[in-house]
């Protein structure tokens, strides 16, 4: 049986700087100049500097992570809708909408600042959080 229940939700926030988006680039090795070169992105079709989307992306795993007991991801699909912009916060909110076989759930996910960035869906194992030792 899941940890969590239909209708459960979480969410969490992010903060999205130059210096986090400077700080991921640096981390995952994706250097595209959309998110690191102000000038090169404003002659884009985003007309300036945009986030990694794998930073909203990490703000849903946040938010399952923020979900009762411990949650293992198993997958997760993206549609990614809108730029985030430095300077902008990212809320992103996961909902428990279906149990699934033994103790796998389906979550829908999303992320927004002032319009969504991201939706889609994940699928994740909900197990009781283990007793520290």
């Amino acid at each position: 049986m899941p940890a969590v229940s239909v209708g459960d939700t979480a969410d969490s926030t992010l903060d999205v700087t130059a210096e986090r988006i400077d700080s991921f680039a640096e981390v995952s090795g994706d250097t595209n100049p959309l998110h690191l070169d102000a000038k090169y992105a404003e002659a884009s079709m985003f007309d300036g500097r945009i986030a990694h989307g794998m930073l909203a992306a990490g703000a849903v795993s946040a938010a399952l992570a923020n979900l009762p007991g411990e949650v293992v991801y198993l997958s997760q699909n993206l549609d990614f809708q809108n730029p985030i912009r430095p300077g902008e916060t990212v809320t992103a909110t996961a909902t428990v909408v279906e149990t699934l076989d033994g103790d796998k759930v389906r979550v829908e996910t999303v992320a927004e600042t002032n319009e969504t960035v991201l939706t889609g869906e994940a699928v994740v194992l909900s197990l009781p959080r283990a007793a520290p030792t």
